[in-house]
């Protein structure tokens, strides 16, 4: 896929429901980063993910979100990233120190036992969306897309979610997750450092941060999540 158009493929790989509600401004900022990418073969040739699941994160439809929670960029390891931020394949067995962080604050909030793996996707079935500010970088080399113009798009994706009234929380972890605040307008935040093993300690850990949504979503009428991903 990576041999192909960008430009071409990546508004036609997203979701028509989204397509819809990032509408025009998204949809052109999408074609903007393909085409950034198209004209450098070599960055192309070693983006992290594969353009196949550059934009996974929307096959949970936007009607059935309830709760987003936004990163930074993809992890830069070798077959690391997903699509799903802070996710990787359940083949990965070296799980990546934010993962290995998030899953610690996970047990200390909730008191749940975990399975071996770092797959997600358990959660993006209940309607959470996993969403980087940035939806691709370099292999080895962290951040290295923020100057593409995904933030364009992401923007897009929050102001749309926003206009539909639905009720849905944001996750903020991060500086950059944190620049979206002002476009969420009465949406429920919740707000900390990110999982990084560089800023953990100054406000991740111990945020409860999964508690905390499920409080939030009872309060409003709604069932709580599962976050527990099962054992095995």
């Amino acid at each position: 896929m990576n041999q192909g158009s960008l430009e071409a493929y990546f508004p036609s790989a997203l979701p028509q429901r989204w397509a819809k509600l990032v509408g025009h401004d998204g949809l052109a900022a999408l074609a903007e980063v393909g085409r950034k990418l198209d004209a450098s073969p070599a960055r192309k040739a070693m983006m992290t993910p594969s353009a196949d699941k550059v934009l996974r994160a929307f096959d949970t439809p936007p009607e059935a979100v309830r709760c987003v929670i936004f990163g930074q960029d993809p992890y830069p390891g070798q077959s690391h990233a997903s699509g799903l931020a802070f996710s990787v394949e359940p083949s990965v067995t070296s799980l990546p120190p934010s993962l290995r962080n998030i899953r610690q604050e996970l047990r200390d909030d909730l008191d749940v036992d975990l399975p071996a793996h770092g797959d997600l996707s358990a959660w993006a079935s209940q309607g959470v969306l996993l969403l980087n500010r940035h939806l691709t970088t370099l292999v080895g080399s962290p951040g290295a897309h923020r100057t593409l113009g995904w933030t364009r798009f992401t923007d897009a994706v929050v102001q749309g979610l926003v206009s539909t009234g639905q009720f849905f929380v944001a996750v903020l972890w991060g500086r950059e997750a944190g620049e979206l605040k002002p476009l969420l307008g009465n949406t429920p935040v919740i707000e900390s450092a990110h999982p990084s093993p560089l800023s953990a300690r100054r406000g991740f850990f111990g945020s409860r941060p999964f508690s905390a949504v499920n409080r939030i979503q009872e309060d409003a009428g709604f069932s709580p999540l599962d976050w527990s991903l099962g054992v095995s």
